[in-house]
């Protein structure tokens, strides 16, 4: 059993926001390195950590171990110039030897094509490279040659085509700065496998299709700017940091006041490695942020966490958010895969004199004033709101369609129509929230799978999906903490309708209440999920689930019904809210006439959504529709945030591609 985390005093003039300073990120690093002491394997060549086993077995778990841990004590040591406690260095050096030694009983296993070590490698790259004055260059030659020929056999092999080509890129530049055996074609070539994967303003997509999550930074940026930091390639360390730089101006809104990250996509067992491209910002000189806010976002996500249980009492990461949570955890991921949070830590390669770490922490976007985001390339829409500290993400565009098993379920991180700080979504095929599915009698149920993303500018995004008879055709405008969203369903006459809200939930069960049009689900600590029905519906309840939720055992969604669709095409629209404030969003008027539908705030303009054939328009305050523009910066509501004229043509189509191909990390 690890000893409790013991953090140094707060200190509110420095951090007034979080308390936190660099030596509490020190403190939690090296809680978090010594509490996996107990699980290493003789010779520090493994750390088994206690769990299940991924799909690649307790052997490559067991390297895993090794390999993320040493990332995060390979920042703690050169962060500290090698001023860290000897037996530090001495675990890591003694498992370098031992689990490159074919002969040890722990020796790590053999890089092959698309194996899980591919990952590991780049991590003991990466960590070797940040550490070579304290630990390659003082392995006798005998050593560093066994540790370069493991290295080494990463030449050749094949990778998934995702994020996992830049774990090829920085290990043969380490094996090319060391003198080993590497191929200059393999580093170039898989920098310019990711030029295809830029979709602009800042976004990669992990991999072809609109695989838009957590992997765009804390992978497809960090991996090339660590590469060109190592290989000193100053032209594209200045094209990736331009790169970083328009989406830390996006990225930097995805945290809410309290730190927690908006819950969204893959690999959320990773946690505050969301940190990471901050970080990277800071250190490669390309953040648009204040150095301040930086430190402000950063420490208030590792805060976050650590103040509900990650680490837990034996000081351990779990798979999970804040407890271990299987039903979360992807087959790929074992008992140390969540130490890929180790990123976050990339911070204490700054020196304490730097301004991330002298200056006084700034306020963040949401501590200002509420924010609204468009982010066109990954479909994305965020609104927050100062008052309560929450982020909410209206999801038009993320689907990871190209991975999944057309036969299974849908991937319920990427394909809801909402995601946010406060609340996760229920795993399983009976859960409802943020779907609007439609049943038929039979009980067949429609999956949002592959989104047709159509808009998302200024306070609007719209998209589309198919399913067998069912399409629908969704808009939503978002106004302070609701969303109103507009759903143009055509199926079969007789098909139920159902539309989804937030599920909050928490270790008691919440309060639910409903009425004809309207219910509601209240955490304990008042955080409240609403749906009204403002047109087409004529039904309401609350789903409630056990054991299906990241953020506690006890969930419940408020969900609106309309018992029998008339047939062909018809609108629905409904007010989404989830708040932790003292007042519900009064709702709207909502005028329909065919396709066209005119929302009307309460002493607000007038917001006209039409319905074409081919196109969403979106306009108010009488002007006239016109395109797009280019992507919105974050506006403060009510400065420039409000629903100007857009009219958004849908999309070209991504195609769909390579399904088969394997998605670890």
């Amino acid at each position: 059993m690890s000893s409790p985390l013991r953090l140094p005093p707060a200190d509110p003039h420095l951090s007034g926001f979080t308390g936190w300073t660099r030596a509490h990120w020190e403190s939690v690093a090296d809680h978090l390195l010594d509490s996996v002491v107990p699980y290493a394997t003789d010779g520090f060549a493994q750390y088994r950590l206690p769990g299940r086993a991924s799909r690649s077995g307790v052997v490559s778990d067991g390297l895993e171990g090794f390999a993320r841990t040493f990332l995060l004590a390979a920042f703690r040591i050169a962060g500290a110039g090698g001023d860290v406690p000897p037996a530090l260095l001495e675990r890591y050096a003694a498992g370098l030897v031992a689990g490159t030694d074919p002969a040890h009983p722990y020796a790590w296993p053999p890089l092959t094509d698309m194996s899980q070590p591919l990952v590991e490698a780049a991590s003991i790259a990466l960590a070797l490279h940040e550490t070579r004055p304290w630990l390659f260059d003082r392995l006798s030659p005998a050593q560093r040659e066994r540790v370069v020929a493991w290295l080494a056999g990463f030449v050749g092999r094949r990778t998934p085509d995702n994020n996992w080509v830049l774990f090829q890129v920085v290990v043969e530049q380490f094996l090319a700065e060391v003198g080993g055996p590497h191929d200059p074609a393999e580093i170039a070539g898989g920098l310019e496998r990711i030029e295809e994967w830029y979709v602009g303003d800042g976004w990669y997509s992990d991999g072809k299709g609109k695989n838009f999550d957590y992997y765009s930074g804390w992978a497809m940026h960090l991996y090339p700017s660590l590469w060109a930091r190592m290989a000193g390639d100053s032209a594209r360390g200045r094209l990736y940091a331009d790169r970083l730089h328009r989406f830390l101006g996006h990225y930097q809104h995805l945290f809410a006041a309290d730190g927690g990250p908006v819950h969204q996509g893959r690999s959320l067992i990773y946690r505050f490695a969301t940190v990471a491209p901050l970080w990277l910002g800071a250190l490669t000189g390309a953040s648009p942020l204040p150095p301040g806010r930086t430190r402000r976002i950063a420490s208030g996500v590792l805060r976050h966490f650590a103040e509900r249980g990650a680490p837990d009492g034996r000081g351990l990461l779990t798979c999970g958010w804040y407890d271990a949570f299987p039903p979360g955890t992807q087959d790929y991921s074992g008992p140390a895969s969540p130490y890929w949070a180790s990123k976050a830590f990339l911070g204490l390669l700054l020196p304490p004199e730097h301004p991330a770490w002298t200056d006084g922490e700034a306020a963040a976007p949401v501590d200002l004033a509420d924010q609204v985001v468009a982010m066109p390339e990954p479909g994305w829409l965020l609104h927050a709101t100062r008052e309560d500290g929450v982020v909410r993400l209206v999801n038009h565009g993320s689907d990871r369609d190209r991975v999944q098993d057309p036969a299974g379920p849908p991937d319920p991180h990427y394909l809801r129509l909402a995601y946010t700080s406060h609340t996760g979504p229920d795993i399983g095929e009976e859960a409802v929230d943020g779907q609007l599915a439609v049943v038929s009698p039979q009980g067949a149920t429609s999956r949002r799978r592959v989104i047709e993303p159509l808009a998302a500018g200024g306070r609007f995004a719209a998209s589309a999906y198919r399913d067998g008879p069912v399409r629908v055709v969704t808009a939503s405008v978002v106004d302070g903490a609701a969303e109103i969203r507009i759903h143009q369903v055509t199926a079969p006459a007789g098909h139920l309708v159902r539309d989804g809200g937030h599920a909050p939930a928490g270790p008691e069960a919440p309060e639910t209440r409903s009425g004809d049009t309207w219910a509601l689900a209240r955490r304990a600590d008042g955080l409240t999920s609403v749906m009204r029905g403002l047109h087409g519906y004529t039904g309401a309840g609350v789903a409630s689930a056990h054991g299906v939720n990241a953020f506690g055992p006890h969930s419940a969604t408020p969900y609106l019904t309309r018992d029998a669709h008339p047939g062909g095409t018809a609108v629905y629209v409904s007010l989404v809210v989830l708040t932790a404030g003292e007042r519900e969003p009064a709702a709207p008027e909502v005028r329909v006439r065919g396709d066209e539908v005119t929302l009307v705030p309460p002493g607000g303009e007038p917001i006209t959504v039409r319905f074409g054939a081919e196109h969403v328009t979106v306009s108010s305050r009488g002007e006239p529709a016109s395109r797009s523009g280019p992507p919105a910066t974050a506006a403060p509501a009510g400065e420039g945030g409000s629903a100007t004229s857009a009219v958004v043509r849908a999309a070209d189509r991504i195609a769909r591609h390579n399904r088969d191909d394997q998605e670890k990390s």
